[in-house]
C-alpha cells in the first residue's frame, strides 16, 4: 500500500518562508504526478501545485509565483516551497499521488496532512 507523510508543518509569520516535504513509500516517484493540496478551515480542498515525472509542473492561481514544487526521485521525497505567506495561506497541507493535475479527485494516494497557521 502506497504511504505518503507530510513533514515541515508549524506556525510561520506573513511575508516568512516555509519548506514542506513529503516521503513516499511504496509507491514509484520516477512515474505519474505528485501534487500539494491545502484546506483551510471550513473551505474545500483545494489544488496547490503538481509536479509529473518529466518535471513539468502546474499551479493554481492562487500560489503562482510564491511556492515553487519540486520531487527527488532518489529521495522519493516531494517538496513544496513557499515564500512570501500570507495569512490566507493558513491551512492543512497534503500531498497525493498516483495522479494528475491540481484536482484533488484525480488522486488517489494521499498523506495524513501537516498543518501550517500563518500569524499576521
Amino acid at each position: 500500500q502506497v504511504q505518503l507523510a507530510e513533514s515541515g508543518g508549524g506556525s510561520v509569520q506573513t511575508g516568512g518562508s516555509l519548506r514542506l516535504a513529503c516521503a513516499g513509500s511504496r509507491y514509484s516517484h520516477s512515474s505519474g504526478c505528485m501534487a500539494w493540496f491545502r484546506q483551510a478551515p471550513g473551505k474545500e480542498r483545494e489544488g496547490g501545485a503538481s509536479i509529473c515525472s518529466a518535471g513539468f509542473t502546474t499551479y493554481a492561481d492562487s500560489v503562482k509565483g510564491r511556492f515553487t514544487v519540486s520531487r527527488d526521485n532518489a529521495k522519493k521525497t516531494l517538496y513544496l516551497q513557499r515564500n512570501t505567506l500570507k495569512p490566507e495561506d493558513t491551512a492543512m497541507y497534503y500531498c497525493a499521488a498516483g495522479g494528475w493535475g491540481i484536482l484533488p479527485r484525480f488522486y488517489p494516494y494521499w498523506g495524513q496532512g501537516t498543518q501550517v497557521p500563518i500569524s499576521s
